[in-house]
């Protein structure tokens, strides 16, 4: 059907469905809102008919199953809180809120920063200090007892862990951290679920509709034919994508572990619950919903299985229905796929927010390296995203360091990315002579030498290394390359995300592998319990964390007061010194450059080169306040971070 013929239905099928929708609903309509509503659909609508009559529309009963999208999508609109309501308006009068400078992330744990939900709203004093408008409470959904994949096997969209509170709990911490500033961020895991939610014990129990909610095959010949081209994800611990359940006598396809078993999208009735779900959670007060596993969630026999075109158009179709019934909520994608791939997701129509996994590893590559030449080539390649579109900029999170950036890019600047990855693995695991990274190997590739790295950002930085050896200089120049991330995240463009515990310096845990739900995952490592006691001193500047702390309570306050650091127009620059990493950022009529010395020695950029990018002799580095003439040249100090702003 080509496209005038799809708007031609969509406008006849819309039609019939409202005079439906105002029946159904008629009790329960307030003129005012109902409107606006109203308006909504008609706005959307077209995209949506189109989207869902690619995914689902030579299935019999699509127009059915389009009904009942449109009527539960109206059901959670008619149970959304006025004042998130409200918030819809404000956010649809200025939608690209997300790419102001006053955007501060954090992410943690509940439990390990704070106990539970509580001990969240009686943190907020701290978030507020440090400048946080946006936190990402890690999965706290109801899950498997024991092995819970990190909270990612959902057991329940709608039921908090009982240990960490209720969902009630919930909605009213993200209405304070709304009156506070904070935007409330969670996971949608929607790939999977755990064999425990009740889709999944229902298909156990022998009901067939609910076995439709998965991929269930009665023997080997599709699995078989499917892990012909699929690639196993963990395939020490996983091997292969399917798991047998005696009890149904089927293969179910779990692509991560036993336990999360994989939705089947080509379902519609899957995608009108799921949609539900997520209505559900931004009826709680969500502001970001971080979509968990985006490459994964459409199959094709004879591919990869993995960002294929559906996934693309499914996660458009959840982002209209959202436009209609929430417009207030925002996607954030994580997609930890070739660099290439990660920008398929990013778009207004889409996810307007994602991760930038290609930064966070080829700042660590740049570090080890003292060169910066991989992660200048790649930012200029890739860093500009679409208008409206934001990246979300990390040095560490939860999860692994993988050495996520582009062959291509090794080779045209004559690197062999194996070889380069197994550097960077030996370096990062302290098996490099001279290293000053203290990490650990997870999932490790004896054969290829290849790991991702497990590891906190002070440990892998240096600072576990010059304390354990009482090297105040190590100490020094580890606090220093630490600033220096952190400066980047804060200044290069997006949301920059910290990982609460980072800005106290805090070192790995190695007693992770006493519990035996974490032993072997070394990820726990990085997985710390947050440290209120050395908090509480945060602002003594003769201690190792204060120093950190201080210096990156500053580095926030410039990002805020500079409206520089608005929106995403940054302009990767080579200062003709590969040891140091530059770029401008521009706003209106606004403008800085920005520089990083990833050495530990001095560097130079020669003043010709700062004039014929634009610069004057004279300019100010808001960082250290200091005022530079550069005549003949500048100079940086080892892993100094400058923001240079001309001087008249």
């Amino acid at each position: 059907m080509d496209a005038v013929a799809l708007k031609r239905h969509s406008i006849k099928s819309l039609s019939r469905l409202m005079p439906r929708l105002e029946v159904r609903y008629a009790d329960q309509i307030d003129q005012g809102t109902w409107q606006s509503y109203v308006q909504r659909i008609k706005t959307h609508f077209p995209r949506l008919f189109g989207l869902l009559y690619q995914l689902y529309g030579h299935q019999y009963d699509f127009f059915y199953h389009l009904e009942q999208i449109l009527d539960s999508t109206t059901h959670m609109w008619m149970k959304r809180p006025d004042e998130l309501k409200a918030l819809d308006v404000m956010r649809e009068a200025d939608p690209h809120w997300y790419q102001s400078h006053r955007m501060v992330g954090a992410m943690c744990y509940v439990d390990l920063f704070a106990g539970d939900l509580s001990g969240i709203r009686d943190r907020i004093p701290y978030l507020t200090e440090l400048g946080i408008t946006y936190l990402h409470l890690m999965p706290l959904f109801k899950t498997l007892e024991g092995d819970n994949d990190g909270g990612y096997a959902v057991s329940s969209y709608r039921e908090v862990d009982p240990s960490l509170g209720t969902m009630e709990e919930l909605a009213d911490l993200a209405t304070e951290l709304r009156q506070h500033g904070i935007s409330l961020v969670l996971d949608f895991v929607f790939n999977h679920t755990s064999d425990e939610h009740q889709w999944a014990k229902q298909a156990m129990a022998g009901d067939r509709e609910h076995q439709e909610y998965y991929r269930m095959y009665r023997d080997r010949e599709l699995p078989d034919q499917f892990e012909q081209t699929v690639n196993s994800v963990f395939p020490d611990e996983h091997p292969g994508c399917f798991t047998y359940r005696t009890k149904i006598r089927k293969w179910i396809w779990t692509t991560f572990c036993n336990y999360q078993w994989d939705l089947n999208y080509e379902n519609p009735t899957v995608f009108s619950h799921m949609a539900e779900e997520m209505l559900f959670l931004a009826n709680v007060g969500v502001e970001v919903l971080r979509l968990d596993a985006v490459a994964f969630l459409w199959k094709r026999l004879g591919s990869t299985c993995e960002n294929l075109p559906e996934a693309h158009l499914l996660i458009q179709a959840f982002n209209v229905v959202l436009q209609i019934a929430a417009p207030a909520m925002v996607f954030k994608s994580e997609a930890i796929v070739h660099p290439d791939e990660v920008r398929r997701y990013i778009s207004e129509e889409e996810c307007p927010l994602s991760y930038n996994p290609q930064l966070m590893a080829l700042l660590w590559e740049a570090l080890a390296t003292r060169n910066t030449q991989v992660l200048r080539h790649a930012m200029q390649k890739r860093f500009d995203l679409p208008e409206g579109c934001a990246w979300v900029n990390y040095i560490r999170c939860h999860d692994d360091i993988g050495w996520t950036f582009s062959d291509n890019d090794a080779w045209e600047l004559n690197i062999n990315p194996l070889h380069h990855r197994q550097f960077l693995t030996a370096f990062y695991t302290n098996r490099f002579e001279n290293s000053f990274a203290r990490g650990l190997p997870f999932q490790e590739n004896l054969e290829t030498q290849l790991a991702r790295i497990s590891g906190t950002t002070a440990s892998l930085c240096g600072l576990e290394k010059g304390l354990y050896e009482q090297d105040s200089a190590q100490v020094e120049l580890a606090i220093r390359r630490i600033l220096l991330l952190h400066g980047i995240l804060l200044t290069i463009g997006g949301i920059p995300l910290l990982y609460l515990g980072d800005e106290l310096g805090i070192l790995n845990d190695y007693d992770y592998g006493q519990s035996p739900e974490k032993d072997g995952d070394s990820r726990w490592t990085h997985r710390l319990t947050f440290d209120w006691e050395r908090a509480d001193s945060r602002r003594n500047s003769e201690e190792v964390w204060g120093k950190i702390y201080l210096g990156l309570l500053r580095l926030i306050h410039i990002r805020q007061q500079n409206r520089a650091f608005t929106g995403s127009e940054t302009v990767v620059m080579d200062p003709g010194n590969d040891h140091v990493f530059g770029y401008f950022r521009h706003h209106d009529d606004q403008s800085v450059l920005v520089l990083g010395n990833f050495t530990e020695s001095e560097q130079a950029i020669v003043g010709r080169r700062l004039r014929l990018l634009g610069m004057r002799k004279t300019f100010t580095d808001i960082v250290s306040g200091t005022t530079i003439t550069a005549t003949q040249k500048l100079m940086l100090d080892p892993y100094q971070f400058m923001i240079l702003i001309g001087v008249r």
